[in-house]
């Protein structure tokens, strides 16, 4: 219960103070992808539930990433919706990143208890994969790449939080994903 508490109280103000900038970038997304300016995928969500995530649009309907996408990319600033998500009980300020459907609903075994967490904004796992479309982009196989390294790598993190987690260590988590998204971007 504390951690529901604390991501409602989180996500509020968050949602408070990012309110007028998120309108603002839904029309600038709007018109930089020339399309709705949010993002709505369905991905994986807890107990193999489906949710709906919104994301800011930073992809042209030619698949390629807008003029400013990177940009709002780079500062995770994309991601500043889901805190209604957060706020709506489909999220948590920290959990295994919610992926599409054919990684976390086909795990087996002991690796399904990750499924009774909420999907986070962040994790351990995406502090230490924070540059992880570079990281596909040097393979020579991006997706058998992530299939056998990274999503197997971020599932040994995921089931550790699973079984170690708490506010404490959510909050040193959130602490570090601020300190990264600032210092490591500039």
């Amino acid at each position: 219960m504390p951690k529901r508490i604390f991501d409602i109280v989180f996500s509020f103000v968050a949602l408070l103070l990012f309110i007028f900038p998120l309108l603002l970038l839904f029309i600038f997304c709007s018109l930089d992808t020339n399309s709705n300016g949010i993002f709505i995928q369905e991905r994986v969500g807890q107990f193999g539930n489906f949710f709906k995530m919104f994301k800011l649009k930073t992809i042209r309907c030619d698949d390629s990433i807008s003029l400013y996408g990177s940009f709002l990319r780079k500062f995770k600033i994309d991601e500043l919706p889901q805190f209604w998500n957060v706020f709506k009980g489909d999220m948590s300020i920290v959990g295994p990143r919610p992926d599409i459907s054919g990684y976390y609903d086909l795990l087996v075994g002991n690796e399904r208890d990750i499924l009774k967490l909420k999907p986070g904004i962040t994790s351990v796992a995406s502090l230490k994969y924070v540059n992880e479309e570079a990281i596909l982009q040097q393979q020579i196989n991006p997706k058998k790449y992530n299939d056998e390294v990274i999503f197997r790598d971020k599932v040994k993190m995921n089931l550790d939080y699973y079984h170690n987690n708490s506010l404490t260590i959510d909050l040193m988590i959130v602490f570090k994903t601020i300190k990264k998204i600032i210092f490591v971007n500039l």
